[in-house]
């Protein structure tokens, strides 16, 4: 089944940032861009080269009003000694949300059941907390902050503009493509 403008059920949980834990909701998702970064487990391999890889654009992601939330199925005091213990996962500054429960990784069905785990999967949600992006992919393959920033980058500009799509490798300030049955067997 689809995610594609599935909005977030409530939920509440608990995030780790700039050494402080503190609750997150559903409504704190709300009235700006999201992008909600699902990855299995802290102190394990991949994770900390995507998380460190994002930490590097989250400037980049501020400045286009989306704001990163890491989630694993850990806790928040996990996350808190994991920002202690790694280099990698010191450099972020975004909020890192506990779900032990799993209650997002359900909703937007990344939950390995088997595992305990989520999967590796991005969602880019609209400021109404809808989904208009995402992919899951193979725990063992890391993804890319830069693709990740122009996707949000993209789904912003379609968002604002409707009667525009984005073609592939788009970058914003490059030409997009108004349809029409006109280009239709052009492109």
């Amino acid at each position: 089944m689809s995610q594609l403008q599935h909005e977030l059920t409530e939920f509440t949980t608990q995030a780790y940032q700039d050494n402080k834990t503190f609750p997150v909701s559903k409504k704190d998702l709300l009235g700006h861009w999201s992008l909600l970064f699902f990855y299995p487990a802290d102190f394990s391999f991949v994770c900390p080269t995507e998380l460190e890889d994002l930490a590097s654009k989250y400037e980049d992601f501020k400045k286009i009003g989306c704001e990163i939330y890491s989630v694993s199925c850990d806790t928040e005091f996990v996350h808190k000694a994991w920002h202690e213990a790694n280099e990698k996962i010191a450099k972020v500054q975004y909020p890192m949300l506990a779900d032990p429960t799993a209650t997002l990784a359900k909703d937007l069905q990344t939950y390995n059941e088997a595992e305990g785990k989520a999967e590796r999967g991005d969602f880019i949600l609209t400021p109404e907390g809808k989904v208009v992006a995402y992919e899951v992919i193979s725990s063992n393959v890391g993804r890319n902050a830069d693709e990740l920033l122009r996707r949000v980058q993209a789904s912003q500009f379609v968002y604002e503009h409707g009667d525009q799509v984005c073609p592939a490798k788009w970058e914003p300030g490059e030409d997009t493509i108004e349809p029409s049955l006109d280009l239709v067997g052009q492109l």
